[in-house]
């Protein structure tokens, strides 16, 4: 992760986290800002919007297009990846040079073949990949929202929430818990990193003209 994207990440973080965490109501949790020394400074919401899942439940975009399986074609360069998975371990191929690897990520059909294809890239390194991680999924989507007006309106429409992979199943990418959960609105309480709902806020923040 470039030294911009972790001081991001790290404020991103601090936006979810806040010092305490009581939990009100559905909408939000009321946060009191810490000032030095730990004294409470001002109180404020924080609404999160918890995703799980590529599958549309009506027509249109919905909050499943937060998945990174959510199919959404972008072309970068002279390749399209049918998914953000596709871009994810594509470049996690091309990080540690298997040209093998990244060309079966692009060209296989779904992100579950992408997704194996990643898990064969050879020279991988675990230290090199957690620094690298969270900027390629960064810009894989800013390429995913931006070239579609429904998918980008939509990440924009999300305002200032913080966007939560409600996964039960992934404690890296999601927070290792259901979005019916109660602590899955206790950041504090997370089992999980969330990078994934991280890297669309930045995402989201980049469109959105915030950098």
């Amino acid at each position: 992760m470039d030294e911009e994207l972790t001081r991001d990440y790290a404020a991103l973080l601090d936006r979810a986290r806040g010092t305490v965490l009581p939990v009100r109501d559905s909408a939000g949790d009321e946060i009191p800002a810490a000032g030095a020394g730990g004294a409470p400074l001002a109180t404020r919401r924080v609404k999160f919007l918890h995703f799980w899942g590529h599958t549309s439940r009506g027509e249109g975009v919905d909050k499943a297009c937060l998945s990174q399986w959510w199919p959404a074609p972008f072309t970068v360069g002279d390749a399209t990846y049918a998914t953000a998975e596709h871009w994810m371990m594509a470049h996690k191929a091309r990080l540690f040079g298997d040209v093998a690897a990244e060309n079966a990520a692009v060209m296989t059909p779904g992100p579950a073949q992408a997704k194996a294809a990643g898990r064969l890239v050879q020279g991988f390194d675990e230290a090199t990949w957690e620094r690298e991680r969270f900027r390629i999924v960064v810009e894989g989507s800013v390429h995913k929202f931006s070239a579609d007006p429904a998918l980008s309106a939509f990440l924009l429409g999300t305002g200032d929430r913080v966007l939560v992979e409600a996964s039960p199943l992934d404690r890296i990418w999601g927070i290792g818990l259901a979005a019916d959960d109660p602590r899955a609105s206790r950041p504090a309480s997370w089992r999980g990193q969330n990078l994934l709902g991280f890297a669309l806020m930045a995402a989201r923040d980049i469109l959105g003209g915030e950098r």
